[in-house]
């Protein structure tokens, strides 16, 4: 949702309250939430520009995230923003401290060139860790589209965390079925070989138009990544990235080839992320410091904004590997 005038901020607060009620929020929490989206709507109308809201189930369910996201020109004083009272505008100055207060996760990030980035989650509180996972993801239509043609998942058994990216083919209805048709599918056998799951996707396929689809398996030391078509994964850490894999050459539920797994290291702070061929690669070639450092949770808001293709759907997931707490 851009957030390019104060009006709105409104319209932000009212999707949002029915989003955390379609996930089933229940009592005051969809209020809540909607009190958190004005807020960060609200400081991007003021303070920022080309801002927007990505506002969305959990990655691993049990709750809502608003993610905010912009272009500049970032928070000077940020700790100072994020007390009650602080403002700058005249104000009351409670919207970054209210925020800090609702939010079961708060995560935020500034920098001067870059923008800032705003991760607030609110969950059940029999999920409040899995709103704390270091997991991320955005997806969304191209623009003037009603229906997205891409879909991303996370799914975490035992100690070890898979997730997917998928990409119908073409945009509009017909596309979206494929994602959806291949995410179901997905979720059926998640627990089974990164290569038999992209078998089973293909099969369940066969009479959609076809889809490119990525996997990635995290485990405490490294990654498996299988995927047919323009799915990429990358691994970064915060000094570099490290690793950048694309998928077979072929169009899963028409031509599968015989499907492989690629491993690489995964490094204590290593991100490995997945993402459509809505998000132009060339983010790749040289990734400044402050988004290298970012956590999976802001890192997929600062790719999605500021490397989408508006006329693509895009899907973008990013995730460390599955920590248990006590």
């Amino acid at each position: 949702m851009p957030i390019d005038h104060y009006s709105a901020v409104h319209l932000a607060a009212a999707t949002t309250r029915s989003i955390a009620e379609q996930c089933r929020l229940p009592g005051a929490m969809p209020d809540q939430a909607a009190v958190i989206a004005s807020e960060l709507a609200s400081n991007l109308t003021k303070h920022a520009r080309d801002g927007a809201l990505y506002i969305q189930p959990l990655p691993l369910g049990g709750g809502l995230e608003i993610l905010a996201a912009d272009r500049g020109p970032g928070m000077p004083e940020l700790q100072r923003c994020l007390t009650d009272g602080y403002t700058t505008t005249g104000t009351m100055g409670a919207g970054l401290g209210a925020v800090t207060r609702i939010a079961t996760d708060f995560t935020i990030r500034t920098d001067a060139e870059t923008g800032t980035l705003a991760s607030a989650r609110i969950a059940l509180p029999d999920r409040a860790q899995a709103a704390r996972q270091e997991v991320g993801l955005v997806c969304v239509p191209a623009d003037r589209e009603q229906y997205c043609g891409d879909a991303c998942a996370v799914v975490d058994t035992d100690e070890v965390r898979t997730a997917i990216v998928i990409d119908g083919l073409g945009h509009g209805p017909h596309a979206a079925e494929a994602a959806q048709t291949a995410l179901r599918s997905f979720h059926a056998v998640v627990d089974r070989p990164l290569t038999h799951i992209l078998t089973a996707i293909h099969r369940s396929l066969r009479r959609t138009r076809g889809a490119a689809v990525g996997i990635l398996r995290l485990g405490a030391e490294r990654a498996e990544y299988c995927g047919v078509g323009n799915i990429r994964a990358v691994a970064l850490s915060a000094q570099q990235v490290h690793h950048r894999l694309t998928g077979q050459p072929g169009v899963v539920g028409w031509n599968l080839p015989a499907p492989q797994s690629h491993y690489f290291p995964l490094g204590t702070g290593t991100t490995a992320m997945l993402h459509s061929d809505g998000i132009d690669s060339r983010w790749t070639h040289a990734p400044s410091r402050f988004l290298l450092r970012l956590p999976p949770s802001l890192l997929v808001g600062a790719v999605a904004h500021g490397h989408r293709s508006t006329r693509d759907d895009a899907a973008v997931l990013a995730a460390r590997p599955h920590q248990r707490h006590p």
